[in-house]
């Protein structure tokens, strides 16, 4: 150990959460219909499989794009050869364009602003490197993303202020939970450099309605902070009313900022094509800032992060065909709001409960009547017979910050509509055999007390399981 850096040892990555803990049990045992009928159903994967007919139809359809043509013409040569790391112009220009379309055209983007990463990871952790040092603060709303200890944190050393969000009202921002978190950062001599929100949430898979984005703003306006919006998830709304995804740059147009305001130079937007398109393997992510330094300094950091031109070229010319985007805009989404009514409707049929929502590629599931007591470690033992005995991967709210047990992230997009039947009938068998006395409504023991505990475990079991675990999943 002595003759490797500090990062090499060091244990902060979050690799032991049971968020990836699951994600190794399931590789070890994966559902297969034909191979492995009893193997454990993968739904702790954020993953958009719905779609993807609409995507080879179009690839089958414009061959010259998917053989590196243009104009019938091979140009495999021209993509194959350096590439400059500040993106290829076609795909800068398809995909901002792409970005308004999901957002009604209420707003444009400039592609200057645009840094191209290899994934919205990369995105995510270029731009904490951009506004902060070692040792420095975000504020983030629980419960929150797992993989933000890692993106956010690992390398950049930076630390995060989780926002006690509550259950009574949806787990909705607000002033006093937002002051509440820049004073307990205060007291732990921490640098509050900004809030980082997902919009739409992830694990929530709700909105940010515009008294929120309202309040959020006046909030970083009142301390001189930076807002960051993780908008990956903006293209999956799949609610009833048209375009109510409301992007946080819509908000700045409204309040008549302009671009080169002290404000708007401090909100800065992630964005991906691993959700809204479902490609998290073709690693396209991008950061948009109207900071002219912050876009200065990410477009050098992105040299070490590239997307690979081929993929560029494919999907500028896919993105550039509007009336396929606008079919699959409004399809996928279609398709979206069919899965989650299914899965809630399957869910509320084994007598469990779910937030609210309208947006992602998952649901935000209350199984607390489901617990032996009111605590982390009877939700660490719910966890564990959903994965070992109910044959379920899921992930549970501990491991995204949330002070709250019982509540578990669901995903439901990522698996054919025959598996994700199976699914249900699993979870209502388990349901059904379980009959939990009055002891269930549970304890009043402190969940920060009992969070401690599971990451205690947690560290237990890190030991005996595989340390090659997968890298989900922006």
């Amino acid at each position: 150990m002595k003759f490797l850096s500090r990062k090499a040892t060091c244990n902060s990555h979050g690799q032991d959460s049971s968020y990836f803990l699951g994600w190794q049990e399931y590789e070890k045992n994966a559902y297969d219909e034909i191979t492995n009928p009893s193997g454990i159903i993968q739904m702790g994967l954020a993953e958009n499989q719905l779609s993807f007919d609409l995507l080879e139809s179009w690839m089958a359809n414009n061959p010259d794009a998917a053989g590196f043509k243009r104009n019938g013409q091979s140009i495999f040569r021209e993509l194959a050869l350096f590439q400059d790391y500040h993106g290829l112009p076609e795909f800068k220009n398809a995909l901002v364009q792409f970005m308004s379309q999901i957002r009604g055209n209420k707003v444009t983007f400039d592609p200057s602003k645009l840094v191209l990463t290899a994934g919205a990871t990369s995105a995510s952790e270029t731009l904490i490197f951009c506004l902060a040092n070692p040792g420095e603060a975000f504020l983030l709303p629980t419960p929150y993303y797992p993989g933000f200890d890692r993106d956010l944190k690992w390398r950049t050393e930076v630390e995060i202020v989780p926002i006690h969000c509550s259950s009574s009202n949806n787990f909705i921002v607000t002033k006093s939970a937002l002051e509440d978190a820049y004073q307990r950062a205060h007291k732990r001599n921490l640098k509050v450099k900004g809030v980082v929100i997902t919009n739409p949430s992830n694990p929530l898979g709700t909105t940010s309605t515009r008294e929120e984005l309202d309040l959020l703003l006046d909030f970083v306006q009142d301390k001189n902070i930076h807002l960051i919006s993780d908008e990956i998830y903006s293209g999956t709304v799949f609610n009833s009313s048209p375009n109510k995804f409301i992007s946080v740059a819509q908000v700045l147009k409204d309040r008549n900022l302009a671009d080169n305001s002290e404000l708007s130079k401090r909100v800065h937007i992630l964005y991906s094509l691993s959700k809204d398109l479902g490609l998290p393997g073709f690693r396209v992510g991008a950061l948009y800032s109207n900071d002219d330094t912050v876009v200065s300094a990410a477009t050098k950091m992105s040299s070490f992060g590239l997307i690979s031109s081929q993929t560029q070229y494919l999907l500028s010319c896919m993105l550039s065909d509007q009336k396929f985007t606008s079919h699959y805009i409004v399809e996928n989404q279609k398709r979206l709001k069919n899965r989650y009514d299914k899965i809630v409707s399957g869910l509320r049929n084994a007598g469990i409960g779910v937030l609210p929502s309208d947006a992602g590629l998952f649901c935000y599931v209350d199984m607390r009547h489901l617990l032996s007591s009111n605590t982390f470690e009877a939700e660490m033992e719910l966890w564990k017979k959903i994965l070992y005995q109910v044959k379920l991967n899921i992930s549970p709210g501990a491991a995204c910050h949330c002070t709250e047990p019982g509540w578990f992230r669901v995903c439901f997009a990522n698996m054919s509509e025959d598996t994700l039947s199976l699914a249900l009938q699993r979870i209502k068998d388990f349901v059904d055999s379980t009959k939990p006395g009055d002891e269930s409504r549970g304890s009043s023991r402190s969940s920060r007390h009992s969070s401690r505990s599971v990451m205690s475990l947690t560290k237990k079991w890190v030991l005996r399981l595989s340390s090659n675990g997968h890298e989900p999943e922006r």
